[in-house]
């Protein structure tokens, strides 16, 4: 797969663009933001359905528990605030009056992982897939650039059920074409191999593709799967992907605790043990800086994945 990291694109505006069209042929979709239109992007709703848009101020809890109130009458709730207030903030209200009773609304957490940057740790949501996905009836989904957020969103608004959908502030690089259709359960074999299999989702996956191709010319071959779904996880291509590689990495801009890379050990646990390293925020808060800095300085970005497998395929296999 090729791909261009000099070339990116708003993510953000990507889920603002498809909630805005999608608007116009469901009149059941209304937004709900709290007081951070411009940032996540739902004022391209706001601006067009002025009449279906609810500013609810800074204040998440509210947001959530009306939009549970309007789902409980029909209507089609997105709820986005920035990652950490919409998840941290809000767990109570999310558990008790979406989950429990099911319905149908739909968060979006925006700005996740350490990629906020200078906003530095306070709002750098780290722990926002751990919680949803603890949470019965809750879908978690984390697209990795914009045509499969343009995809995830138009399934959110067609399938009954609580989902969160989080995605990254900075731009993101264009993977997926026009050709490409979301399934809510199967992971995305983006690049083949047979030594390593590297699970990945969101931002992190442009930088697993490029680290697949260069280890790739050290004689090193490793499967690069996207796994925009992390509940219902894809279990059947988790246990292929046990059977038919030496081991399995998984690399997540979240904590190594209780995400992704949390998802795949317990499904190898019980189905096919096998060797897991998790790549993600070790048990810490992250920073203040630059959102490339901090990719880097957690190691998240190509240069460093290259190092970081090459080490764990030394370990486990050695040479060739």
């Amino acid at each position: 797969m090729n791909i261009d990291k000099t070339k990116k694109n708003s993510i953000r505006k990507a889920f603002g663009r498809t909630l805005a069209e999608l608007g116009g042929y469901n009149p059941n979709i209304v937004v709900l933001d709290a007081d951070l239109a411009c940032s996540t992007q739902t004022k391209m709703f706001k601006d067009k359905y002025p009449d279906r848009f609810f500013n609810c101020g800074i204040a998440e809890q509210d947001m959530i528990a009306t939009a549970a109130g309007l789902a409980s009458e029909g209507k089609i709730p997105f709820a986005a605030s920035f990652a950490m207030f919409a998840t941290g903030r809000t767990y109570d209200q999310i558990r008790n009056s979406v989950c429990y009773p099911g319905l149908n609304v739909k968060i979006v957490g925006t700005h996740g992982g350490v990629t906020v940057g200078e906003d530095g740790a306070t709002h750098q949501a780290l722990e926002d897939i751990a919680i949803m996905r603890e949470i019965p009836h809750m879908t978690v989904m984390v697209p990795a650039d914009c045509r499969e957020c343009e995809e995830i969103i138009k399934y959110a608004a067609l399938h009954d059920g609580p989902m969160y959908i989080r995605i990254s502030r900075c731009n993101v690089v264009d993977i997926f074409d026009e050709k490409y259709h979301f399934n809510i359960h199967k992971a995305v074999v983006v690049e083949e191999g047979t030594d390593i299999a590297l699970f990945t989702n969101g931002e992190t996956l442009a930088e697993a593709i490029l680290a697949s191709q260069e280890l790739k010319k050290e004689g090193i071959s490793v499967k690069v799967v996207n796994v925009p779904v992390i509940k219902p996880l894809d279990v059947t291509t988790v246990i292929d992907c046990a059977k038919t590689c030496k081991f399995i990495i998984t690399v997540e801009n979240h904590s190594t605790i209780g995400g992704l890379g949390s998802a795949v050990c317990e499904v190898v646990c019980n189905r096919y043990p096998t060797k897991v390293y998790r790549i993600g925020i070790h048990d810490e808060y992250g920073q203040s800086g630059k959102s490339d800095e901090l990719v880097k300085y957690y190691g998240l970005d190509s240069q460093a994945l290259v190092k970081r497998i090459r080490t764990m395929y030394m370990k486990e296999v050695g040479t060739k």
